[in-house]
């Protein structure tokens, strides 16, 4: 009897990267920043793709990156590995923030830094309702298509409340959502060769 052991390749679902929707890593893709990474895409065109690691931490605050910020208490990310000496952010408040860039339902990117800190200051801003980002993840023209013809991203659709979430366990749940040959990955090790 012959088996099929081959359950890391991405089986086609039909859905496309675009704004809105999220890149879920392979399970053994290298590198630190993808590595069972989640990737939120801001901006997807013929150009390239943008995007958020939304399930990597880092150790410290927004607040003691950018010294002028106000106090705020939820994490900053590693958003990827492009200009990571900056920080960016999406939210929930883009009527309130002049410059936002729409992404889908009630998210938004970008804006007028100034004003975000003004209505942080103010008490304004609510839990969940904006996440910082240290770099980003990007893609010129046709990279992301390669990488997924690789099989090195499955493509999903999000809530925004999931977006919007401190989940350091969103990858496996993601994985766990797909269903079918994808609920296996969440089991195997993030090193195989030291299992």
């Amino acid at each position: 009897m012959k088996r099929n052991l081959d359950i890391f390749r991405i089986k086609t679902n039909n859905v496309l990267p675009q704004k809105g929707r999220i890149l879920i890593a392979e399970p053994f893709l290298p590198g630190s920043y993808f590595n069972r990474s989640i990737v939120y895409l801001v901006e997807h065109n013929t150009e390239g793709s943008v995007g958020f690691i939304l399930n990597k931490p880092v150790d410290f605050p927004v607040k003691e990156f950018r010294k002028e910020f106000p106090k705020f208490k939820d994490p900053l990310y590693m958003g990827g590995p492009v200009s990571i000496e900056s920080v960016y952010y999406i939210h929930t408040l883009g009527d309130h923030i002049p410059g936002s860039i729409h992404i889908k339902d009630n998210l938004y990117w970008g804006g007028d830094f100034d004003h975000l800190k003004d209505i942080i200051n103010s008490g304004f801003v609510k839990k969940n309702q904006v996440r910082f980002f240290l770099g980003y993840s990007g893609w010129d023209k046709n990279q992301l298509k390669e990488e997924l013809t690789d099989n090195s991203w499955l493509v999903a659709d999000i809530t925004p409340q999931l977006v919007m979430e401190n989940n350091q366990q969103l990858w496996k749940e993601m994985v766990k959502k797909q269903g079918g040959i994808y609920t296996l990955w969440e089991h195997f090790p993030k090193n195989p060769s030291m299992n």
